[in-house]
């Protein structure tokens, strides 16, 4: 089969598009065809090598839509020829994968393969955070980081399903405010043109934010308590800036403000049965429409290179696809 391979730690450049073998199951597990996959930047920092095993060659990619072609002797609730998502064992950019069963959910019909392929991790990070880690209550204020990107729009429509009042984006530039908007982000705010603690606590007549979902880390994560409410949760789940966050006691106790961390990828490792119901409301979604997981780009497997020089370009706005066939 083709595949993308990482032969060692580096830049884009060191992605290679070759033929390996088609991965072979265990009982537990599922092989699926697949039809396209995403691009997440978590794929950027395994192929720099953090959090990597360093075992070499490895396939990178965490999720994937295809077909069923092959299941293991123990599998009971899929079958051969099923539509599904799933995360895989060893990487998603190749036309076959092998998934354990309990991280692979079925797709509806009327969910075609492109927004099936998208929705995966940013739609399950998305509403785990904010349904089970902020629990999110009804009216609350949301504020958004990164904004425009393919989890950031995610995060501001599943804010909103879930009964958000207002929902704050923040962005790098002044040509992604209208993707968050597009998003259903009530205010966009620049924060390379404006301090955007400040302007949350404008826009919320002093209050702050009652929630606050930080991927960036670094200076924002100190900047965050300029505007997080009495009672308010910061969900720290990432550092794109490269930087650690610093958090003070102080900014805690008095304030009854808590943070919160959360991983993805630690979850489907250790509580991946946790994942089911999430797969379940996030379908719903999708199928009423109430959910619209936005793709930006698309590029051929081949060339996941390019792919990935835009996603650390910052220049990316919604979700990256690879088209497998």
């Amino acid at each position: 089969m083709k595949a993308i391979i990482v032969p060692e730690y580096g830049k884009p450049e060191v992605l290679t598009y070759t033929e390996i073998d088609i991965p072979k199951i265990k009982s537990n597990q599922i092989l699926i065809k697949v039809e396209k996959t995403s691009v997440n930047y978590a794929d950027v920092k395994a192929r720099y090598g953090q959090g990597g095993n360093g075992r070499f060659p490895f396939i990178p990619g965490l999720d994937a839509a295809g077909v069923i072609v092959e299941t293991g002797s123990e599998i009971t609730r899929f079958q051969k020829g099923d539509r599904v998502i799933a995360f895989p064992a060893e990487g998603s950019y190749a036309e076959y994968i092998a998934a354990d069963e309990n991280l692979t959910f079925s797709i509806p019909d009327e969910v075609n393969f492109e927004t099936a392929a998208a929705c995966p991790t940013v739609s399950f990070l998305s509403y785990k955070m904010l349904e089970d880690i902020a629990r999110l209550e009804k009216g609350e204020t949301v504020l958004v980081h990164s904004a425009a990107g393919g989890v950031g729009t995610t995060a501001i429509q599943m804010a909103k399903i879930l009964g958000a009042g207002i929902v704050i984006g923040t962005v790098g530039s002044e040509a992604k405010v209208p993707v968050a908007l597009e998003a259903g982000a009530d205010h966009v705010v620049v924060y390379e043109r404006e301090n955007f603690a400040d302007k949350v606590n404008s826009l919320t007549e002093g209050e702050g934010a009652d929630i606050i979902l930080d991927s960036l880390a670094g200076p924002i994560t100190q900047q965050n308590f300029g505007c997080l409410a009495d009672y308010g949760r910061m969900i720290q789940f990432g550092n794109s800036t490269g930087e650690t966050g610093v958090i003070k006691t102080n900014h805690l106790h008095k304030s009854c403000r808590s943070v919160l961390g959360y991983s993805l990828g630690t979850t489907r490792k250790k509580r991946p049965e946790t994942l089911s119901e999430t797969a379940n409301q996030v379908m719903h979604y999708l199928k009423e429409g109430r959910l619209n997981v936005q793709i930006g780009h698309r590029f051929p497997l081949e060339e996941a290179a390019a792919a990935h020089k835009l996603i650390e370009s910052r220049h990316s706005t919604g979700k990256i696809l690879l088209n497998i066939r």
